[in-house]
């Protein structure tokens, strides 16, 4: 049974986009289970369908303001280079209102129920084994993975909005009584979750580069070392998923393919920019492209 997971990492989807376009349309690769995290399960509802067209011009198309409903984040532009600084204004405001989170994203609930439809989900509960989420489940310190054929299209739809949640900046939700937020507080890349799940080849798309390249700058201001600081614990769950990954894979002999980044592509993943996504995308098509070449001139040489 083949998988596809693809690791959280905003923006940076677009290369994800890319590299499933390569091997779905390209490789024609069919997946029988599809697990994302944050953007990732985003993305793994419409690859699920195979409408990557669409996907192709929802993902490349995102504003901020198809996200945030109060945005914390201002989008500031020094010579060629954006970059995110706080909105002072809402912020304030957030505080006014007693609220606990700097902005509020319920204008991503409602893109997500536009754009994935409930025929849609209906397609893919029909011809699809699973197609999971990962959410963090802060009352109870734990991680959880939440399947297209546990729920109804509407709860299956909050689920996928909870798990893009990166709380402080996005909404706090509340379901069932408990707490949820962005599922990569927990789990980055859910590698070890789809070998559970039956899993015998899993593709792995990572929106992180394998080695970092550069030393970070580190934020100027309170507000932005926070999300430096989140970045860095980030980081460090997503190693070390990839690490119980590549164990379990090792131990159930599943085949294992890392897609890494093959640098750096931004250090403001909340900045959405059409020109990059689409070059983003474009490099993760040439990626995967790429490295499968390299694998098959490999293999010939042997």
């Amino acid at each position: 049974m083949k998988a596809l997971v693809i690791s959280g990492g905003g923006s940076k989807g677009a290369f994800a986009g890319g590299v499933a376009q390569y091997l779905i349309e390209d490789k024609q690769k069919n997946y029988d289970m599809f697990l994302g995290t944050s953007t990732g399960s985003l993305l793994i509802q419409h690859l699920a369908t195979g409408d990557i067209h669409k996907l192709y011009t929802i993902f490349t198309n995102v504003k901020q303001k198809h996200i945030f409903s109060i945005n914390p984040f201002i989008v500031r532009k020094k010579g060629n280079r954006e970059f995110v600084s706080i909105n002072f204004f809402n912020s304030l405001i957030q505080f006014i209102k007693m609220k606990r989170t700097f902005g509020e994203s319920k204008a991503l609930k409602r893109n997500i129920r536009r754009n994935f439809t409930k025929e849609e989900y209906d397609k893919i509960k029909e011809t699809k084994e699973d197609v999971v989420v990962t959410v963090s489940n802060l009352s109870t310190n734990k991680v959880e993975y939440k399947s297209i054929h546990d729920y109804s299209y509407e709860e299956y739809c909050d689920w996928i909005w909870i798990s893009c949640n990166y709380v402080p900046f996005m909404s706090l939700a509340v379901k069932d009584g408990y707490e949820y937020a962005d599922g990569g507080l927990g789990c980055v890349v859910p590698i070890r979750e789809a070998i559970l799940r039956g899993a015998t080849e899993v593709d792995v798309v990572i929106l992180e580069s394998e080695i970092m390249e550069q030393q970070k700058v580190l934020g100027k201001n309170p507000f932005s070392l926070m999300l430096n600081l989140f970045s860095h614990l980030l980081y460090q769950v997503e190693k070390h998923d990839i690490t119980i990954g590549k164990l379990a894979a090792r131990n159930k002999n599943v085949k294992l393919n890392l897609y890494y980044t093959p640098s750096k592509l931004t250090e403001d993943s909340l900045i959405f920019n059409k020109k990059l996504m689409v070059e983003w995308w474009r490099k993760g098509y040439n990626h995967a492209k790429m490295k499968h070449n390299d694998l098959e001139s490999n293999e010939l040489k042997t």
